[in-house]
């Protein structure tokens, strides 16, 4: 796609109001709706100006096109959409040793299912800043099974979280139906072909560097800006080499390579994204910038931070919310559903 042009919406309404504006022709719906958009930001190379969304001239047509067609769900279930966080690890930065052993994550696993999460995410490898690497066999050792028991025990979709190929392929032979990589399929040279040779969904995450490396990068012209376009050149990369864009996910990735401030400006763009046209997962789960804007310093106690940063994700649609308090996270969904999707085009009951 050409990323040099990029519309972003701005002003959003929401319900009645959003049906009101652009019935009035004063507004359009941002990724379908339920959100819809009275201002749009162009940009074009560096520079940029703001226009009525009724008044987008007619060559930005083609990329308002683009960020009004509602995304697709990416061979999952339609709709918002809460993961669960399953950490098999030592040492991750909220829940680091809690589900460190099988039978503990598998109970854990069980118990985010039972209160509605509609996927898991299993990690078998801490990608906080500065984390220690492991093979991936022993990251393998630790998904596999509780990958092989929550296969066994539920249909919902379970989601690996791994940078390694060679994980990649046991865990969609095991079982998992989407791959999750912080690095966008660039750490390892074989995963493009084994993502491509399943034809499953994945996640490619906005980071620059490793999770050792990354605090080293976090340089930007316009956070926001370089953020999508470097994601939509992740998507090109994949799309050439054989996987399909309806079933890619992106992930702006909040607390990797970006500094406090740039976090900030990040969660409060999120609608810019629209303009890659693939699902997006939003994970701000219990991380540091939230702790530093609420004055938090335990990881454990920034649930509220976490919903309170989570719930503009659903300005996209079907946003995927990654958390570690999947009910917390469900009854928030179900309230802001309540509220802002007042008919059909976005009443899609949450999972």
């Amino acid at each position: 796609m050409d990323a040099l042009r990029l519309l972003e919406p701005t002003g959003l309404v929401f319900g009645q109001d959003a049906h009101g504006a652009v019935e009035a022709g004063l507004a359009h719906w941002l990724a379908g709706g339920p959100a819809a958009f009275t201002l749009a930001r162009l940009i074009d190379g560096d520079a940029a100006r703001m226009v009525r969304a009724a008044d987008v001239p007619a060559d930005w047509l083609d990329v308002l096109a683009r960020v009004t067609a509602p995304l697709p769900s990416a061979d999952l279930a339609p709709g918002p959409q809460v993961m669960g966080i399953l950490n098999v690890t030592p040492d991750s930065f909220s829940d680091g040793g809690r589900h460190f052993g099988a039978e503990a994550a598998i109970r854990a696993g069980i118990a985010m299912i039972t209160a509605g999460a509609g996927l898991l995410d299993i990690g078998g490898e801490s990608t906080r800043p500065g984390s220690v690497v492991v093979t991936p066999e022993e990251e393998w050792a630790r998904i596999a099974p509780v990958l092989a028991e929550l296969r066994l025990q539920s249909d919902v979709a379970l989601s690996v979280d791994t940078r390694n190929a060679g994980t990649m392929s046991a865990s969609l032979g095991a079982g998992a139906a989407l791959i999750n990589d912080i690095s966008a399929l660039l750490h390892d040279p074989y995963a493009l072909a084994v993502v491509a040779d399943a034809g499953c969904p994945v996640v490619l995450m906005h980071m620059r560097g490793t999770p050792q490396t990354m605090q080293q990068f976090a340089t930007y012209d316009d956070v926001a800006v370089d953020v999508t376009r470097e994601l939509a050149a992740r998507i090109d990369e994949a799309v050439a080499n054989g996987i399909a864009r309806d079933r890619i996910i992106v992930d702006p990735g909040i607390g990797f390579a970006k500094n406090a401030a740039q976090n900030i400006e990040m969660m409060r763009r999120l609608p810019i994204l629209a303009n890659l046209g693939c699902r997006v997962l939003l994970g701000t789960s219990r991380k540091r910038v939230l702790g530093e804007m609420a004055g938090v310093p335990v990881a454990s106690d920034r649930d509220p931070a976490t919903i309170a940063s989570s719930l503009p994700g659903l300005e996209l649609g079907n946003t995927i919310l990654r958390v570690h308090n999947v009910p917390a996270m469900m009854q928030a969904l179900r309230v802001w559903q309540g509220l802002w999707t007042c008919d059909k085009r976005g009443r899609q009951q949450a999972r």
